[in-house]
């Protein structure tokens, strides 16, 4: 009995610590997309884009200095992940799309929290996707976006 008491406690613990725990390296992960119809949303005609960078940069929210920088760049599915060191809480990180495969597309911004003091209990960040816009919106997103109002 007094075994089985002992390893309720060191599970006890464990899970304590595990709850505890402060991540210091936090996963950004997300996607990389070309607008055709450059309405700034993925629709049926929009395509993953691979070999796109990427870069994570955490500035102070008062001196506005950067504080954390790391680049990536997407897999053949356009799926990019990278890794943020620290806490950033003092810090506003957001996920730029810098280059892209595609000459033609421009890029935007999306945000993420790097804090262990925003209510998220895993290391996982999931930014919403990045998108580079065509120079000219292709004649069929006119029938697409139509659709999809319809549906």
């Amino acid at each position: 009995m007094a075994k089985a008491g002992c390893l309720v406690c060191v599970l006890c613990i464990l899970a304590f610590a595990t709850v505890g725990r402060s991540y210091e390296v936090f996963k950004v992960e997300g996607d990389v997309y070309c607008d055709p119809c450059r309405v700034q949303f993925q629709t049926p005609l929009s395509k993953k884009l691979s070999g796109a960078g990427i870069k994570v940069e955490c500035r102070n929210i008062e001196t506005k200095a950067v504080s954390f920088r790391v680049n990536g760049t997407t897999d053949g599915q356009g799926h990019y992940v990278v890794e943020v060191v620290g806490d950033h809480e003092d810090d506003t990180c957001e996920v730029v799309a810098v280059s892209s495969a595609d000459a033609a597309c421009n890029m935007t911004v999306s945000r993420i929290e790097c804090t262990t003091n925003s209510g998220i209990h895993t290391d996982a960040r999931y930014a919403n996707p990045l998108g580079f816009m065509t120079n000219h919106a292709s004649p069929q997103c006119l029938s697409v976006l139509i659709h999809q109002i319809e549906d």
